[in-house]
């Protein structure tokens, strides 16, 4: 039961599409401009790079929140569980935002609510997502490179940390079923970025700016 309230906790959580009433905000629909993702990215390529900065922190917050209520409610109830109820919590939160069941299902891809769980997870996460995104995005200017990079990396490090003990408390069985988790979502945010995956093999794959006008399709 836990789980399905972390899960449907996060939803609800991922359901707040910064873009999206930033957009509305702005007198548009993020939707109907540039790829029509309701995300960081386009938000960043179609109203500039402020407003891309504030998505992305809402995005980010939003999974923060989910995680932080989570420990609040079950941290002293389930400590050996905590981490994998955190790990629902922040999965129904990237849910959350990709599909919103308000929008058609139709929202971001889950990268910035991401950054939220590696933020807000373990302290050992931090190091490396900063490290794969930023250097990535820094000299190469794909967004989707470095996203991608960071999920498998994440799948990568929370294999490791759990192997070696990090994740206090937790049985192999608590810590199989959080990487099948992880798993999923990396699956998940791979699926979310096949068609930049397909223009990154070919050479096409759009860069984007912090620091100057982004091309918007």
């Amino acid at each position: 039961m836990e789980r399905v309230i972390c899960l449907v906790m996060g939803y609800v959580f991922g359901l707040f599409q910064t873009a999206y009433f930033y957009g509305k905000a702005k007198g548009i629909d993020i939707r109907k401009y540039g790829s029509g993702n309701s995300g960081t990215t386009n938000a960043l390529r179609v109203l500039g790079t402020k407003a891309g900065l504030i998505v992305l922190a809402g995005d980010c917050i939003k999974c923060i929140l989910a995680i932080c209520l989570t420990r609040v409610i079950f941290g002293a109830s389930h400590p050996d569980s905590i981490y994998l109820l955190c790990m629902y919590s922040a999965t129904g939160a990237i849910l959350g935002h990709n599909f919103p069941f308000y929008m058609n299902f139709k929202g971001g891809k889950g990268i910035a609510a991401t950054a939220g769980l590696v933020l807000s997870f373990h302290p050992y996460l931090i190091p490396m997502g900063v490290i794969l995104f930023f250097g990535t995005f820094l000299t190469t200017h794909y967004v989707s490179l470095g996203s991608l990079l960071v999920y498998a990396g994440l799948m990568i490090e929370i294999v490791i940390c759990g192997q070696m003990g990090v994740f206090t408390g937790m049985t192999q069985p608590l810590l199989n079923e959080m990487y099948v988790l992880t798993a999923f979502l990396t699956v998940m945010a791979y699926w979310k970025h096949r068609e930049n995956i397909k223009r990154l093999l070919r050479g096409e794959e759009r860069k984007t700016y912090l620091l100057k006008k982004n091309k918007v399709d």
